[in-house]
């Protein structure tokens, strides 16, 4: 377990959130999930609850806001240091803003985007608010990766607005490219299945053991996608919480090994 208390560097995925209509039912899934303890907050952060493992913030679940019809989904922040000028850049590289950059109280500055091929993300200018403060244990964020209906649009939008470096990882019947900062991987870009209606940012969780969170996913009414299967990443399986909001769960094998810093 690795703690973090300074801001996170430019293009990092350093936060994730979850606005959904039943806020009680998430925090109770979630918790007897990864462990996590949820504060609500108050009336004037619209309830806004950070998610928690060992006193540090790790996630946020929210409240859809009333007359909202949005669909639940977790949602990927990249770190920035200006979000006006990143916001700016977005619409130069043809992205556009779906929401404008808005202040957070004292936690820092926040605007709402979404790449040509329509992959929606968040971005974080932090405040007193960083971002995640804990890796490398189960119950925190491992991975974020955009997967998109056009591949060919998508990555050079990144590089321009982010500055990416790419390692091609593609292989028969896929593309996908390994997000880079200063030779660092961070994240990842490739093409959604044919399955897949619409470009999105995936979101995936450290757990110690794969198989066995899948079943307490479908013990605390969720759903499993299919069978745990092992990569050289880790051994991962797409499921979804009990509101039918997917992600994605990854704990170490043989092949990839322990997180740095991993600790059970």
């Amino acid at each position: 377990m690795v703690f973090r208390d300074e801001r996170w560097p430019e293009g990092t995925p350093s936060w994730v959130d979850l606005m959904v209509s039943d806020q009680e039912k998430a925090m109770a899934f979630y918790g007897g999930l990864f462990g996590w303890t949820v504060h609500p907050g108050d009336a004037e952060s619209g309830f806004y609850g950070m998610a928690e493992l060992r006193g540090r913030s790790v996630a946020g679940i929210g409240r859809t806001p009333p007359g909202q019809d949005v669909p639940a989904a977790w949602a990927t922040y990249l770190a920035v240091s200006d979000v006006d000028r990143t916001a700016a850049a977005i619409t130069e590289a043809g992205g556009q803003i779906v929401m404008p950059v808005l202040e957070v109280m004292k936690a820092g500055r926040m605007a709402v985007a979404a790449d040509p091929a329509g992959a929606v993300f968040g971005l974080w200018e932090a405040g007193d608010h960083i971002g995640t403060q804990v890796t490398a244990a189960p119950g925190t964020l491992a991975w974020n990766e955009c997967l998109s209906r056009d591949y060919a649009v998508a990555k050079p939008f990144y590089e321009q607005v982010f500055g990416y470096g790419f390692q091609d990882i593609s292989g028969d019947g896929f593309d996908y490219s390994v997000l880079l900062l200063d030779g660092r991987p961070v994240g990842g870009v490739g093409s959604a299945p044919p399955e897949v209606p619409s470009s999105y940012w995936a979101a995936y969780f450290w757990v110690a053991d794969a198989d066995a969170s899948a079943a307490k996913v479908i013990e605390l009414g969720g759903t499993v996608d299919g069978k745990p299967f092992d990569s050289p990443y880790g051994r991962q399986v797409r499921v979804a919480d009990d509101q039918g909001v997917p992600f994605m769960i990854i704990a170490p094998n043989e092949q990839s090994g322990e997180p740095e810093g991993w600790e059970v």
